[in-house]
Formats: structure tokens, C-alpha cells, sequence
């Protein structure tokens, strides 16, 4: 059976092109009504101009589908507190959130200026605790929210010129962890996708074959099963050309190497053993590290 997202309103940010597009669109084919949010900036984050948003919505709605447009910078917490408000007034509910906006200002760590640093880190991380922020009260209310954070592979595994960007990209991952443990009592699903796709911000950076392989409208469906009910919650997706994997942030069982002063050249001399991965473990949260380490301890006491 299909999912159905009838009546359900979902806002997709930066989705006047590529991912964002693709996600928005299939969203409005199941039956959402969408905003469609786009500053309709550059690649870097310069500029803006309406004309992207609005591109989407009239595409959206020649296929008898639902949607506005909306160009509040993910930036400023006050214009996204204002397209909340504006599509509250429209249609009552917010049950989706799909933070997709970024720019890309990759350069290696020792050319990098700390101004470009920052500048992708307020969009990819605050721009999307800012919109996350300004919904959370409405899905808490209404016992109903689907959050969909999208973080990356160059977060999870690095890529080479893109420290800025995996670092705001991993921390959004962070932010996962706790507002799925937050959100949990009222229905509030928060999950990370880790998308493969060709667009602009990967202009220059893949061949033929695989700008052909990774159309982004593959990534979308990723996207409206992360907003359905039937969505999990504290899951990093990876998508890309129609390929579906799902990511984990494990803890090895490790060694208990005590409290003596040389427990750090014990590190060293050990750490092949402390990475085995045989019987690793993903935790249920931060606490449960610390648990596996009591644990460890306990367990090496000489009985009395």
C-alpha cells in the first residue's frame, strides 16, 4: 500500500531546486500540502530571489496538488517563526518538517577563513535548529511531528576540503540523538538522511555516469517515509540512486585497562583490541556509554 499523506502540511526547506525539489514534489504526489521554502540564494549562500519557490508551487499545483511558497532565510529565526505562523493560519497543523537548505564553501581547513566557516555552519545547523525550534511546540501540542534533519556522508565519514561542512552536518546528527528522546512521548519522530545525489552543490564533483545514476527524485522517497506515520525514529538513512542503507554510530565492547598511571600507553599497546568490532553495540543513549563502562568495571573487581 502506498503511503498516504492526505491532509497532512509539511515544510521543506530549501526546496526550490535539486533535493529539495524532488522531496517536495513526491511529498505533494502523496497527498501533503507542502511549503515550499527557498531563499533562492547561490551555491555559497549569496543572493535571493523568489522565483525558485515559486516555480516548485506552480508545479505542484498544476498536478492538482497543494502548496506556497515561502522565502524566509533559515537564518533568522524571526522569518521562520513567520512562515510558521503564516502556514498555521493557512492550514491549522505542521506534521512535517524536511530541513534541506545548505551551501557549500569548501576549501581545506589550512586555506579556510573562519567567516566561511561559520557561514556554513549557520545554515546547515542553525538554520535547521531555528526551524526545528519554531515547530516543536506546535507537534508537541498536537501529539503528532515528523523531523527530518539532513546530514551527509562527508559528516559521518569526512571528505577532503569539507570541514565546515561535515562538522555541521555531524552535529545535526547530534541533535538527532536527543530530540527523538525528547519528542518521544508526544509523537514526535526524528530521524537524520544522508543523502547521494547530483545537484548543484556537487556541480564539478562527479562524472557522467554517475550524475546520470543519482538523480536526486531517488533520494525523495527516503523523505516520505520519514514523514509518514509509520516512520522510525533516531535512524540516519543514506539514499542515493535508489539504493537504501542505514547508518549506525556503534561502541566496540573495548578493555578495561584500570586506573593506573599507565593505562595510556596501555591505550597504544591495546588498541587493536579495543577496536574489534566483534560484538559491538549501538546505544540507546549517551547514558548507556557510560553504563557498558560501569559495567567494565565491575566486572574486572576481584571478587572479595
Amino acid at each position: 500500500m502506498s503511503i498516504d499523506l492526505s491532509g497532512q502540511v509539511v515544510i521543506v526547506t530549501g526546496a526550490g531546486g535539486g533535493l529539495g525539489r524532488e522531496h517536495a514534489l513526491l511529498l505533494a504526489r502523496h497527498g501533503a500540502k507542502v511549503v515550499v521554502n527557498d531563499l533562492g540564494a547561490a551555491r555559497d549562500g549569496r543572493g535571493g530571489s523568489p522565483s525558485a519557490a515559486g516555480a516548485v508551487v506552480e508545479e505542484i499545483r498544476a498536478a492538482g496538488g497543494e502548496a506556497e511558497a515561502d522565502g524566509a532565510n533559515v537564518t533568522d529565526f524571526q522569518a521562520v517563526q513567520g512562515m510558521v505562523a503564516t502556514t498555521l493560519s493557512k492550514w491549522g497543523r505542521i506534521d512535517g518538517l524536511v530541513n534541506n537548505a545548505g551551501i557549500l564553501r569548501d576549501k581545506t581547513f589550512a586555506k579556510m577563513d573562519l567567516e566561511d566557516f561559520r557561514a556554513v555552519v549557520e545554515v546547515h545547523l542553525m538554520g535547521s535548529v531555528n526551524c526545528t525550534k519554531a515547530v516543536w511546540e506546535q507537534m508537541r501540542s498536537q501529539n503528532h511531528g515528523r523531523i527530518v534533519l539532513t546530514t551527509s556522508s562527508s559528516g559521518l565519514y569526512g571528505n577532503f576540503g569539507q570541514s565546515a561542512y561535515g562538522a555541521a552536518k555531524m552535529a545535526l546528527v547530534g541533535l538527532m540523538n536527543t530530540l527523538r528522546l525528547e519528542g518521544e512521548k508526544h509523537d514526535i519522530r526524528v530521524n537524520c538522511l544522508a543523502p547521494s545525489a547530483a545537484t548543484r552543490m556537487t556541480d564539478g564533483l562527479m562524472d557522467e555516469d554517475w550524475l546520470r545514476a543519482l538523480h536526486p527524485r531517488l533520494v525523495a522517497p527516503a523523505v516520505v517515509a520519514l514523514v509518514s506515520r509509520q516512520a522510525p525514529s533516531g535512524a540516519i538513512i543514506c539514499a542515493g540512486g535508489g539504493s537504501f542503507e542505514r547508518a549506525f554510530i556503534t561502541l566496540t565492547q573495548g578493555r578495561y585497562l584500570g586506573d593506573g598511571g599507565d593505562a595510556g600507553q596501555r591505550l597504544i599497546d591495546e588498541f587493536s583490541a579495543i577496536s574489534a568490532r566483534e560484538r559491538e553495540l549501538v546505544p540507546s543513549s549517551g547514558i548507556a556509554q557510560s553504563q557498558h563502562e560501569f559495567k567494565m568495571r565491575k566486572q574486572s573487581e576481584p571478587v572479595a
